[in-house]
């Protein structure tokens, strides 16, 4: 399938592209950005204290964490990803399939950093984990299937993990070289999110054409 490019059937991608930027404008202007990452972003080691008024509650900071970034080219390369992607995904799956994706992405990223650190002490900042998901959709719907079994179902499923498995070797080399530069990046947040994508883009698929 050829990845479809017209903008006017992607509003809900320009609209999260635009609270997003919107957000890391007032956040910057404020001054207020390492009070917001503490406030906002997602803390593991919540989890594991009594965190009650801490911070916002910790059920929603999966989603205040995706407006928040590090700075401008944090935000400007995620933007880049979720408009590179999100356009040809809402076009195929519509524009409740990108909220849901983005949605599910967001907590799946949370979920998957958490289970990499679940002390970490580091507040996980930045849209990255739930553009993932939204990666992962577009990798499961425009990528070429590179397992040739007669199965089609099995052929399918095949190619998600190898996507899969791409992936984390991709996130593994970025960690060990962000580390190398101390440079602190959410691989777990970024596995998570893509797992979501590559589950959820047929069924999301299937289900918007259910009656053609």
């Amino acid at each position: 399938m050829r990845p479809p490019e017209d903008w006017r059937r992607a509003r809900v991608t320009l609209a999260i592209a635009a609270v997003t930027a919107a957000a890391f404008l007032l956040v910057a202007m404020a001054g207020a950005g390492e009070r917001a990452a503490v406030w906002a972003g997602f803390l593991p080691y919540r989890f594991s204290i009594d965190s009650w008024g801490q911070g916002a509650p910790l059920w929603l900071t999966p989603l205040t964490a995706t407006l928040l970034h590090a700075g401008l080219l944090h935000l400007l390369l995620n933007l880049l990803m979720l408009l590179f992607c999100g356009r040809p995904v809402e076009n195929v799956l519509g524009p409740a399939a990108i909220v849901i994706l983005y949605l599910l992405g967001a907590y799946a990223a949370a979920a998957g950093h958490y289970l990499m650190d679940p002390h970490g002490t580091l507040p996980m900042i930045g849209a990255s984990g739930a553009i993932s998901a939204v990666l992962g959709a577009y990798a499961m719907l425009f990528g070429r299937n590179k397992v040739k079994v007669s199965n089609p179902t099995l052929a399918l499923w095949l190619n998600a993990l190898w996507l899969l498995a791409g992936w984390i070797v991709l996130q593994l080399a970025f960690g060990f070289l962000s580390a190398r530069a101390d440079i602190n990046i959410a691989i777990g947040a970024h596995i998570g999110g893509f797992v979501i994508g590559l589950a959820l883009a047929r069924p999301l698929f299937r289900f918007r054409f259910r009656n053609a």
